[in-house]
């Protein structure tokens, strides 16, 4: 295996193949999900779904949705 001649993608898929062969493939696939970049802007994202709720909106929310009760 010359990694001077491979391409990005065949040294990609030549690790991966690697990591499942000594750690398994649900080991393999944490790892990757550890290590993988997303995309886009994440603040901005939130921003557009959740804006900016007050701190009694947030509590109102919490109220409503039960996950303020204990078990």
């Amino acid at each position: 295996m010359n990694t001077q001649t491979m391409t990005q993608q065949q040294i990609r898929m030549t690790g991966i193949k690697i990591l499942s062969q000594y750690m398994g493939v649900t080991e393999t696939i944490r790892f990757l999900q550890q290590t993988e970049t997303g995309y886009g802007d994440y603040t901005k994202e939130r921003d557009k779904i959740i804006g900016d709720p007050s701190l009694e909106d947030l509590v109102a929310d919490i109220k409503a949705s039960g996950l303020n009760k204990k078990t």
